[in-house]
This record gives C-alpha cells, structure tokens and sequence, in this order.
C-alpha cells in the first residue's frame, strides 16, 4: 500500500496523554518532504490498531536472506543521517529493509518529552512494523536501532513475549540494557569508538548484559563517532557478516 499524506492527520488517536506530547504535525510535514523525492524504495503506510497510521520506507530485495526493520532515534524521520544511510546500502547488498516513522514530540522537546510519554506508542509501531513484514512473507526479520531507537526497542522487548525477530542490532544504546528477560535471539551491540558520553560508559555493562545471550557480541567502529559519520561502509560491514551468520 503506497502512502497515504492525508491518513496521518486525518486518523484518530486513541490515548489522549500521548496526543499532547506527540508531534503528528511533524510526521506529516516530513513525509510530504521526503516521499516525493525517494530514489530508492517505495514509501509505504503501516497500520497500527487503535493509533494513527504512520510512514514506512520500503526497499524489497527479492531472494533476500533477511528483512531489516530499522528504527531511528530522536526527533528524525526514516530517511535521516544513519538509518537512511543504512536503509538503502543494506537494500542494495541483497537485503530487504524498511524504516518506519517514530513518534517524535515538537522541535524543542527533552528526553523527558519522549519518555514514558510517546514510548507505549514506539512500541506498537515496532509490533506494526514486524506484522507488516510478517504478512509480505518476510519468515526471518532482523531490528535494527539507533540510539533513542535503540532505547524504543528494549522497551518493546520487556513489553513483548515471543517477539518475532531473528536478532536484534542495538547501535549506540546511551546507558546500559534494561530487562532483556524476553530476548532469546543474538544481539550485536555496536558503538563508534568516539561515541557519546553515556555510550562508552556503559560499553562494560551492555558487554556483561550480553554474555549470557547466545551469539551476542560487541563491536567498536573504528574512529567512529555517535551518528558514524564517514564510517557508514565499515558500519554496514559489520551488520552484514552478523546478518549473514545468523542460522
């Protein structure tokens, strides 16, 4: 299904809380940015039970070993800096992807405008996007995260038993893991070597959270910083030998 503009703001929202501090207008106004000049994929709608439908930027490789679900960090759009890097080179190395909008709040907004606010919602466009996955025929779907995005997704996993992917990529969590109770698939914990602050102080404890799951590892990106900035090829290097040992 191609996308939409007018089904953003037109849709109704279910919780009034997350309404106040989500930013649709935001949503909206991106998409009418980046849909008409997408090069390589298809801009697609996600439909998410009892919550506005929102944007997926959609590469389908056929023959594909895997689908990569990414999720971006805060206040960006499925197209911007990393993800969008990542979004069409994964594409165009043989796998399938597609980037999905998250909740964003206003231009100005903290940390404490995001969380716990808009995150209930992150987590049901994560479920949405793996659904949508699911029902293309996508049997084996990697998450991929930045950042925020990183955080969105351990979130989604204490909120989801069985979750339905066959690993997960967490790239520059700030902090360390919170429950991973639910995680039963390989990780890869990647950083940039000039990372933030808040990453690289918690390199130790994401690398103990992480010994006791099967096929989890940790990478450093050399000379890398937060956003891997001119180091996007030897990113993508690493996510594509970890995607390729997964059984």
């Amino acid at each position: 299904m191609k996308y939409s503009a007018g089904i953003a703001l037109a849709a109704c929202v279910a919780l009034a809380p997350v309404a106040a501090a989500q930013d649709y207008g935001r949503e909206q106004r991106w998409a009418s940015e980046i849909v008409p000049s997408l090069v390589v994929g298809d801009a697609v709608t996600i439909k998410s039970p009892g919550r506005r439908d929102f944007l997926g930027l959609y590469a389908e490789t056929p023959g594909s070993k895997a689908a990569v679900l990414l999720i971006h960090g805060v206040g960006v759009h499925p197209d911007h800096g990393v993800i969008g890097v990542l979004r069409v080179s994964l594409a165009e190395s043989g796998l399938t992807t597609l980037s999905i909008q998250m909740p964003v709040a206003g231009a100005a907004a903290t940390v404490e405008d995001y969380f716990p606010a808009l995150f209930p919602e992150a987590v049901e466009r994560i479920r949405a996007g793996a659904r949508w996955l699911a029902d293309k025929g996508h049997r084996k779907v990697v998450l991929l995260s930045h950042s925020m995005g990183s955080w969105m997704s351990n979130v989604y996993f204490e909120k989801t038993e069985n979750p339905p992917f066959a690993a997960w990529i967490c790239m520059g969590l700030t902090g360390g893991y919170g429950n991973m109770g639910n995680v039963k698939v390989p990780v890869l914990d990647l950083y940039g070597e000039h990372d933030l602050p808040q990453v690289m102080r918690a390199d130790w404890r994401r690398r103990f959270t992480l010994s006791g799951i099967e096929g989890a590892k940790q990478v450093r990106i050399a000379g890398a910083d937060h956003f891997y900035i001119g180091h996007e090829k030897e990113l993508a290097a690493a996510i594509r030998a970890f995607i390729g040992a997964l059984r």
